[in-house]
């Protein structure tokens, strides 16, 4: 198999042969995650090298570390695994039959789902299809932010069939998911309340929303009914807000750990619910880093760590107080 390497030799450098990495070493604390260097795969004919400049941090990866879900079950005789699902960084080689990318693009994608991961490193070797082209007003920080939460907001909508003039009730609405998820339901002409802290009422107002402090009481005292809710917490917090939904109302819940038992709930009261898993998309990947290169979406990153700071990263991804996305600044050198 060919590989191009032009990149390197006429910048008189030897293709990259190992990457570091950063690896959950056992499930638990935040703090079985470790540095490791490991060699580069060897690309096919249709996958390119990525040098990764930003990697997203996703609630996801936080639980498969922790061994929950079905990615830490699946992968818990392959430890150290590298989690990692959303990258943003410049083609550094490209497969002989790539035809879509050429060595310094820049490029984002969703890759590895659900079980192969490998995101916190900083070279990737990707799939071509995996992969969109980021425009150029598009920096590589907020392209890294935007696949596995944008794609979530934008499947979850679909499942539910959000129109025009709906009310749409979304948990978390400060969270990765949920600050696009609540922009994409304005774009649908959808009347938005979103749930937050205090110190986030006034963000969710900005982005379009009916901000509700849900500390102020019961949801069910604070809102009027609701077409379609968006549970982005699931547990007992999720199946409190069935309480908001009409009759005959839908509920998508994200979280797929208590997905089951929010369902049955809603069912009986008589809702329509499901659940999603996220499945990736490169159409409607495209489609949202248009909408950011126009100024129709903004995306909210509150915080990019070395990625030697990964305990941190994942730390704050866990204290359920972010708002927007967590990044590892990963930069491939």
């Amino acid at each position: 198999m060919a590989t191009d390497t032009s990149a390197f030799n006429s910048a008189h450098l030897e293709p990259p042969t190992h990457t570091q990495q950063l690896a959950i070493t056992a499930f638990g604390e935040a703090k079985t995650l470790a540095l490791q260097t490991q060699p580069i795969p060897k690309m096919t004919s249709q996958q390119v090298l990525v040098a990764v400049n930003f990697a997203g941090v996703n609630p996801i990866d936080a639980k498969t570390r922790a061994g929950l879900g079905w990615a830490a079950q699946q992968n818990k005789d392959n430890l150290p695994w590298v989690p990692g699902y959303d990258i943003a960084g410049q083609v550094v080689a490209i497969g002989e039959q790539v035809t879509e990318f050429a060595i310094g693009d820049r490029v984002s994608g969703f890759i590895g789902f659900p079980l192969q991961g490998g995101g916190y490193s900083q070279y990737v070797v990707a799939e071509q299809q995996a992969l969109s082209h980021v425009p150029d007003n598009v920096t590589l920080e907020t392209a890294a932010a935007l696949p596995l939460a944008g794609q979530t907001a934008w499947q979850a909508l679909e499942k539910v069939k959000v129109k025009a003039g709906e009310r749409v009730l979304i948990l978390a609405g400060a969270g990765g998911v949920g600050h696009l998820a609540i922009q994409l339901a304005t774009a649908k002409q959808a009347q938005v309340i979103a749930t937050a802290s205090q110190a986030n009422l006034a963000f969710l107002t900005e982005l379009g929303a009916h901000a509700v402090d849900y500390h102020q009481g019961a949801l069910v005292d604070l809102i009027e009914p609701v077409d379609v809710l968006i549970d982005l917490m699931g547990s007992e917090v999720g199946i409190a807000a069935l309480e908001c939904v009409k009759a005959g109302g839908r509920v998508v819940t994200i979280p797929t750990i208590t997905a089951d038992l929010v369902c049955q709930r809603a069912e009986a009261l008589g809702l329509s619910a499901c659940g999603i898993l996220v499945s990736p998309s490169v159409v409607q990947n495209n489609a949202m880093l248009e909408r950011v290169a126009l100024g129709q979406l903004q995306v909210e990153i509150a915080q990019s760590f070395p990625l030697s700071q990964g305990v941190q990263a994942h730390q704050q991804i866990e204290s359920g107080r972010t708002r927007g996305k967590v990044l590892l600044a990963v930069s491939a050198p």
